[in-house]
Protein backbone atom coordinates (compact mmCIF):
# COMPACT_ATOMS: atom_id res chain seq x y z
CA UNK A 1 0.00 0.00 0.00
CA UNK A 2 1.29 3.44 -0.96
CA UNK A 3 0.53 6.47 1.23
CA UNK A 4 0.71 10.07 -0.05
CA UNK A 5 0.31 13.36 1.78
CA UNK A 6 -1.53 15.90 -0.37
CA UNK A 7 -1.46 19.71 -0.04
CA UNK A 8 -3.83 22.13 -1.79
CA UNK A 9 -3.60 25.94 -1.66
CA UNK A 10 -4.41 27.21 -5.15
CA UNK A 11 -7.26 29.55 -4.25
CA UNK A 12 -9.18 30.09 -1.00
CA UNK A 13 -9.19 26.62 0.55
CA UNK A 14 -6.23 25.50 2.64
CA UNK A 15 -6.25 21.70 2.68
CA UNK A 16 -4.22 18.63 3.61
CA UNK A 17 -5.06 14.93 3.24
CA UNK A 18 -3.60 11.44 3.50
CA UNK A 19 -4.71 9.01 0.80
CA UNK A 20 -3.76 5.40 0.14
CA UNK A 21 -3.37 3.56 -3.14
CA UNK A 22 -6.41 1.42 -2.28
CA UNK A 23 -8.58 4.56 -2.42
CA UNK A 24 -8.91 5.25 1.30
CA UNK A 25 -8.82 8.80 2.62
CA UNK A 26 -7.22 8.21 6.01
CA UNK A 27 -7.64 11.83 7.09
CA UNK A 28 -8.34 15.19 5.53
CA UNK A 29 -8.80 18.74 6.74
CA UNK A 30 -9.93 21.90 4.94
CA UNK A 31 -9.77 25.43 6.35
CA UNK A 32 -12.29 27.68 4.61
CA UNK A 33 -11.61 31.38 4.06
CA UNK A 34 -15.25 32.37 3.51
CA UNK A 35 -15.26 34.76 6.46
CA UNK A 36 -12.14 36.58 5.24
CA UNK A 37 -13.35 37.05 1.66
CA UNK A 38 -17.10 37.57 2.16
CA UNK A 39 -16.84 41.35 2.73
CA UNK A 40 -15.28 41.69 -0.73
CA UNK A 41 -17.66 39.42 -2.63
CA UNK A 42 -14.78 37.34 -3.96
CA UNK A 43 -11.28 36.07 -3.29
CA UNK A 44 -8.59 38.66 -2.47
CA UNK A 45 -5.25 37.04 -3.45
CA UNK A 46 -3.13 38.72 -0.77
CA UNK A 47 -5.55 37.73 2.00
CA UNK A 48 -5.72 34.18 0.65
CA UNK A 49 -1.94 33.75 0.59
CA UNK A 50 -1.59 35.04 4.15
CA UNK A 51 -4.30 32.68 5.39
CA UNK A 52 -2.61 29.71 3.69
CA UNK A 53 0.68 30.56 5.39
CA UNK A 54 -1.00 30.73 8.80
CA UNK A 55 -3.09 27.56 8.51
CA UNK A 56 -1.23 25.02 6.43
CA UNK A 57 1.27 23.67 8.98
CA UNK A 58 -1.40 23.07 11.68
CA UNK A 59 -3.60 21.31 9.12
CA UNK A 60 -0.81 18.96 8.06
CA UNK A 61 -0.07 18.17 11.70
CA UNK A 62 -3.78 17.55 12.29
CA UNK A 63 -4.22 15.00 9.48
CA UNK A 64 -1.06 13.13 10.44
CA UNK A 65 -2.25 12.85 14.04
CA UNK A 66 -5.79 11.82 13.04
CA UNK A 67 -4.41 9.05 10.84
CA UNK A 68 -1.83 7.99 13.41
CA UNK A 69 0.95 8.54 10.88
CA UNK A 70 4.18 10.49 10.59
CA UNK A 71 6.02 11.87 7.59
CA UNK A 72 8.21 8.78 7.74
CA UNK A 73 5.13 6.67 6.92
CA UNK A 74 4.41 8.63 3.73
CA UNK A 75 5.77 7.45 0.41
CA UNK A 76 5.57 10.88 -1.25
CA UNK A 77 4.49 14.48 -0.75
CA UNK A 78 2.09 15.84 -3.41
CA UNK A 79 1.22 19.52 -3.70
CA UNK A 80 -0.56 21.77 -6.13
CA UNK A 81 2.08 23.57 -8.21
CA UNK A 82 -0.42 25.51 -10.36
CA UNK A 83 -2.50 26.85 -11.90
CA UNK A 84 -3.97 29.25 -9.37
CA UNK A 85 -3.36 32.38 -7.35
CA UNK A 86 0.42 32.42 -7.37
CA UNK A 87 0.86 33.51 -3.75
CA UNK A 88 -1.23 30.64 -2.43
CA UNK A 89 0.33 28.11 -4.79
CA UNK A 90 3.79 29.14 -3.62
CA UNK A 91 2.85 28.66 0.05
CA UNK A 92 1.72 25.07 -0.55
CA UNK A 93 4.54 24.15 -2.89
CA UNK A 94 7.31 25.59 -0.69
CA UNK A 95 5.84 23.75 2.30
CA UNK A 96 5.79 20.49 0.33
CA UNK A 97 9.40 21.01 -0.78
CA UNK A 98 10.50 21.54 2.82
CA UNK A 99 8.68 18.41 4.00
CA UNK A 100 10.06 16.35 1.12
CA UNK A 101 13.60 17.52 1.82
CA UNK A 102 13.32 17.01 5.58
CA UNK A 103 11.85 13.50 5.27
CA UNK A 104 13.81 12.44 2.16
CA UNK A 105 10.56 11.71 0.31
CA UNK A 106 9.81 12.33 -3.38
CA UNK A 107 7.96 15.51 -4.34
CA UNK A 108 5.03 15.21 -6.75
CA UNK A 109 4.14 18.63 -8.19
CA UNK A 110 0.51 18.37 -9.27
CA UNK A 111 -1.45 20.35 -11.82
CA UNK A 112 -4.59 21.43 -9.95
CA UNK A 113 -6.66 20.64 -13.05
CA UNK A 114 -5.24 17.12 -13.15
CA UNK A 115 -6.36 16.74 -9.54
CA UNK A 116 -9.92 17.50 -10.62
CA UNK A 117 -9.59 15.37 -13.76
CA UNK A 118 -8.52 12.27 -11.85
CA UNK A 119 -10.65 12.78 -8.71
CA UNK A 120 -13.59 10.71 -10.06
CA UNK A 121 -11.27 7.68 -10.14
CA UNK A 122 -10.63 8.06 -6.41
CA UNK A 123 -14.33 7.49 -5.71
CA UNK A 124 -15.15 5.18 -8.64
CA UNK A 125 -12.80 2.21 -9.03
CA UNK A 126 -14.67 1.12 -12.17
CA UNK A 127 -13.93 4.32 -14.12
CA UNK A 128 -11.57 3.47 -16.96
CA UNK A 129 -9.57 5.53 -19.45
CA UNK A 130 -10.42 7.13 -21.78
CA UNK A 131 -13.38 9.18 -20.57
CA UNK A 132 -14.97 12.48 -21.51
CA UNK A 133 -14.54 15.11 -18.80
CA UNK A 134 -16.49 18.31 -18.30
CA UNK A 135 -14.30 20.33 -15.94
CA UNK A 136 -16.30 23.23 -14.50
CA UNK A 137 -15.09 25.44 -11.66
CA UNK A 138 -14.64 29.06 -10.69
CA UNK A 139 -11.60 29.46 -12.90
CA UNK A 140 -12.01 26.83 -15.61
CA UNK A 141 -14.58 25.50 -18.05
CA UNK A 142 -13.28 22.82 -20.39
CA UNK A 143 -14.19 19.56 -22.08
CA UNK A 144 -11.32 17.08 -22.24
CA UNK A 145 -10.76 13.56 -23.41
CA UNK A 146 -8.88 12.00 -20.50
CA UNK A 147 -6.76 9.39 -22.25
CA UNK A 148 -4.58 8.46 -19.29
CA UNK A 149 -2.56 9.93 -16.46
CA UNK A 150 -0.75 12.94 -17.88
CA UNK A 151 -2.47 12.54 -21.25
CA UNK A 152 -5.27 15.01 -21.92
CA UNK A 153 -6.82 16.21 -25.16
CA UNK A 154 -8.67 19.49 -24.80
CA UNK A 155 -11.80 19.47 -26.94
CA UNK A 156 -13.37 22.74 -25.82
CA UNK A 157 -12.77 25.68 -23.51
CA UNK A 158 -14.41 28.96 -22.55
CA UNK A 159 -13.56 31.95 -24.71
CA UNK A 160 -14.12 34.33 -21.79
CA UNK A 161 -15.43 33.45 -18.31
CA UNK A 162 -15.73 30.16 -16.47
CA UNK A 163 -19.14 28.91 -15.37
CA UNK A 164 -18.26 29.04 -11.68
CA UNK A 165 -17.29 32.69 -12.10
CA UNK A 166 -20.66 33.36 -13.74
CA UNK A 167 -22.42 31.77 -10.74
CA UNK A 168 -20.37 33.90 -8.33
CA UNK A 169 -21.04 37.13 -10.26
CA UNK A 170 -24.76 36.34 -10.42
CA UNK A 171 -24.75 35.84 -6.66
CA UNK A 172 -23.00 39.18 -6.21
CA UNK A 173 -25.54 40.94 -8.42
CA UNK A 174 -28.37 39.42 -6.38
CA UNK A 175 -26.69 40.24 -3.07
CA UNK A 176 -26.37 36.58 -2.06
CA UNK A 177 -22.83 36.77 -0.70
CA UNK A 178 -19.82 34.55 -1.21
CA UNK A 179 -19.41 31.73 -2.21
CA UNK A 180 -22.05 32.30 -4.81
CA UNK A 181 -22.66 28.94 -6.48
CA UNK A 182 -24.51 27.20 -3.62
CA UNK A 183 -26.47 30.39 -2.86
CA UNK A 184 -27.71 30.74 -6.46
CA UNK A 185 -28.64 27.05 -6.60
CA UNK A 186 -30.63 27.35 -3.35
CA UNK A 187 -32.50 30.49 -4.46
CA UNK A 188 -33.21 29.00 -7.89
CA UNK A 189 -35.39 26.32 -6.27
CA UNK A 190 -37.87 29.07 -5.38
CA UNK A 191 -38.03 30.65 -8.85
CA UNK A 192 -39.45 30.09 -12.33
CA UNK A 193 -36.70 29.03 -14.72
CA UNK A 194 -38.69 30.35 -17.70
CA UNK A 195 -39.59 33.73 -16.22
CA UNK A 196 -36.61 35.78 -17.42
CA UNK A 197 -35.52 35.70 -21.07
CA UNK A 198 -31.75 35.20 -20.97
CA UNK A 199 -29.35 34.39 -23.83
CA UNK A 200 -27.68 31.02 -24.44
CA UNK A 201 -24.27 32.10 -25.81
CA UNK A 202 -22.77 29.93 -28.57
CA UNK A 203 -25.62 27.40 -28.45
CA UNK A 204 -25.83 25.57 -31.80
CA UNK A 205 -22.43 26.89 -32.94
CA UNK A 206 -20.27 24.29 -34.69
CA UNK A 207 -17.31 24.57 -32.32
CA UNK A 208 -18.06 23.18 -28.82
CA UNK A 209 -16.57 26.13 -26.93
CA UNK A 210 -18.28 28.04 -24.11
CA UNK A 211 -19.01 31.70 -23.39
CA UNK A 212 -20.62 33.11 -20.25
CA UNK A 213 -19.68 36.82 -20.25
CA UNK A 214 -22.83 37.80 -22.17
CA UNK A 215 -25.01 35.75 -19.87
CA UNK A 216 -23.56 37.57 -16.84
CA UNK A 217 -24.30 40.93 -18.47
CA UNK A 218 -27.87 39.86 -19.23
CA UNK A 219 -28.38 38.88 -15.58
CA UNK A 220 -27.25 42.36 -14.52
CA UNK A 221 -29.66 44.03 -16.94
CA UNK A 222 -32.53 41.80 -15.79
CA UNK A 223 -31.81 42.71 -12.18
CA UNK A 224 -31.46 46.45 -12.85
CA UNK A 225 -34.75 46.68 -14.73
CA UNK A 226 -36.63 45.75 -11.56
CA UNK A 227 -39.26 43.63 -13.31
CA UNK A 228 -38.20 40.22 -12.02
CA UNK A 229 -37.80 38.61 -8.62
CA UNK A 230 -34.36 37.51 -7.52
CA UNK A 231 -35.56 33.92 -7.34
CA UNK A 232 -36.77 34.02 -10.96
CA UNK A 233 -33.47 35.54 -12.09
CA UNK A 234 -31.50 32.85 -10.25
CA UNK A 235 -33.63 30.05 -11.68
CA UNK A 236 -33.53 31.48 -15.21
CA UNK A 237 -29.75 31.97 -15.02
CA UNK A 238 -29.20 28.41 -13.83
CA UNK A 239 -31.41 27.06 -16.61
CA UNK A 240 -29.60 29.13 -19.25
CA UNK A 241 -26.25 27.90 -17.94
CA UNK A 242 -27.46 24.30 -18.02
CA UNK A 243 -28.77 24.69 -21.58
CA UNK A 244 -25.34 25.98 -22.64
CA UNK A 245 -23.53 23.16 -20.87
CA UNK A 246 -25.74 20.47 -22.39
CA UNK A 247 -25.59 21.87 -25.94
CA UNK A 248 -21.81 22.35 -25.87
CA UNK A 249 -21.12 18.96 -24.28
CA UNK A 250 -23.45 17.24 -26.73
CA UNK A 251 -21.55 18.86 -29.60
CA UNK A 252 -18.21 17.72 -28.14
CA UNK A 253 -19.38 14.14 -27.56
CA UNK A 254 -20.70 13.92 -31.11
CA UNK A 255 -17.22 14.51 -32.51
CA UNK A 256 -15.21 12.61 -29.91
CA UNK A 257 -13.63 9.18 -30.27
CA UNK A 258 -15.14 6.42 -28.14
CA UNK A 259 -15.04 6.99 -24.37
CA UNK A 260 -16.03 4.87 -21.38
CA UNK A 261 -18.11 7.50 -19.57
CA UNK A 262 -19.17 11.11 -19.28
CA UNK A 263 -17.59 12.62 -16.17
CA UNK A 264 -18.10 15.99 -14.50
CA UNK A 265 -15.62 17.41 -11.98
CA UNK A 266 -14.81 20.75 -10.37
CA UNK A 267 -16.75 22.96 -7.99
CA UNK A 268 -19.77 23.41 -10.26
CA UNK A 269 -20.14 19.62 -10.41
CA UNK A 270 -21.71 19.92 -6.95
CA UNK A 271 -24.76 21.60 -8.50
CA UNK A 272 -27.54 19.00 -8.46
CA UNK A 273 -29.49 20.51 -11.38
CA UNK A 274 -26.41 20.40 -13.59
CA UNK A 275 -25.62 16.85 -12.48
CA UNK A 276 -29.14 15.70 -13.34
CA UNK A 277 -28.97 17.32 -16.77
CA UNK A 278 -25.62 15.73 -17.57
CA UNK A 279 -26.86 12.33 -16.44
CA UNK A 280 -29.66 12.62 -18.99
CA UNK A 281 -27.19 13.70 -21.67
CA UNK A 282 -24.96 10.71 -20.95
CA UNK A 283 -27.97 8.44 -21.44
CA UNK A 284 -28.46 9.91 -24.93
CA UNK A 285 -25.02 8.51 -25.82
CA UNK A 286 -25.49 5.24 -23.89
CA UNK A 287 -22.73 6.28 -21.52
CA UNK A 288 -22.59 5.99 -17.74
CA UNK A 289 -22.37 9.31 -15.93
CA UNK A 290 -20.16 9.84 -12.90
CA UNK A 291 -19.09 12.75 -10.74
CA UNK A 292 -17.08 12.83 -7.51
CA UNK A 293 -18.87 12.94 -4.15
CA UNK A 294 -19.64 16.53 -3.17
CA UNK A 295 -16.62 16.89 -0.82
CA UNK A 296 -14.32 16.00 -3.74
CA UNK A 297 -15.89 18.50 -6.15
CA UNK A 298 -14.60 21.67 -4.54
CA UNK A 299 -10.88 22.28 -4.02
CA UNK A 300 -9.47 19.64 -1.68
CA UNK A 301 -6.17 17.92 -0.88
CA UNK A 302 -7.46 14.35 -1.28
CA UNK A 303 -7.63 14.83 -5.06
CA UNK A 304 -4.06 16.19 -5.06
CA UNK A 305 -2.81 13.20 -3.06
CA UNK A 306 -4.69 10.86 -5.41
CA UNK A 307 -3.19 12.53 -8.49
CA UNK A 308 0.22 11.99 -6.91
CA UNK A 309 -0.61 8.32 -6.40
CA UNK A 310 -1.81 7.99 -9.99
CA UNK A 311 1.42 9.52 -11.26
CA UNK A 312 3.54 7.27 -9.05
CA UNK A 313 1.65 4.19 -10.23
CA UNK A 314 2.01 5.29 -13.86
CA UNK A 315 5.78 5.48 -13.47
CA UNK A 316 6.23 9.26 -13.44
CA UNK A 317 9.44 10.43 -11.79
CA UNK A 318 9.52 12.69 -8.76
CA UNK A 319 9.78 16.41 -9.45
CA UNK A 320 12.91 18.42 -8.65
CA UNK A 321 12.90 20.71 -5.65
CA UNK A 322 13.88 23.56 -8.00
CA UNK A 323 10.51 23.37 -9.75
CA UNK A 324 8.64 26.70 -9.74
CA UNK A 325 4.98 27.46 -9.04
CA UNK A 326 2.93 28.25 -12.13
CA UNK A 327 -0.02 30.68 -12.24
CA UNK A 328 -1.08 29.15 -15.58
CA UNK A 329 -0.63 25.50 -16.52
CA UNK A 330 -2.80 23.99 -19.27
CA UNK A 331 -3.52 20.27 -19.21
CA UNK A 332 -3.17 20.16 -22.99
CA UNK A 333 -0.40 22.63 -23.89
CA UNK A 334 -0.66 21.68 -27.56
CA UNK A 335 -4.33 22.62 -27.91
CA UNK A 336 -5.01 25.35 -30.43
CA UNK A 337 -6.38 28.61 -28.96
CA UNK A 338 -10.15 28.86 -29.23
CA UNK A 339 -11.26 31.41 -31.77
CA UNK A 340 -11.95 34.72 -30.02
CA UNK A 341 -10.65 33.48 -26.68
CA UNK A 342 -9.01 35.73 -24.12
CA UNK A 343 -5.90 34.92 -22.13
CA UNK A 344 -7.91 33.07 -19.43
CA UNK A 345 -8.82 30.36 -21.95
Amino acid sequence: MTLVLGIESSCDETAAALVTSDRRILAQAIASQEEEHSPYGGVVPEIAARAHAERLAPLIDKVLKEAGKTLADCDAIAATAGPGLIGGVMVGLVTAKALAMASDKPLMAINHLEGHALSPRLADSDLRFPYALLLVSGGHCQILRVQGVGNYQRIATTIDDALGEAFDKTAKILGLGYPGGPAVEKLAREGDAQAVPLPRPLVHSKEPHFSFAGLKSAVLRAHDCGEHSDADIAASFQQAALDCILDRTRRALSGMDAVSALVCAGGVAANQTIRAGLEGLAAEFDLPFTAPPLPLCTDNAAMIAWAGLERLNAGFAADPLELKARPRWPLDPDAEPARGAGVKA
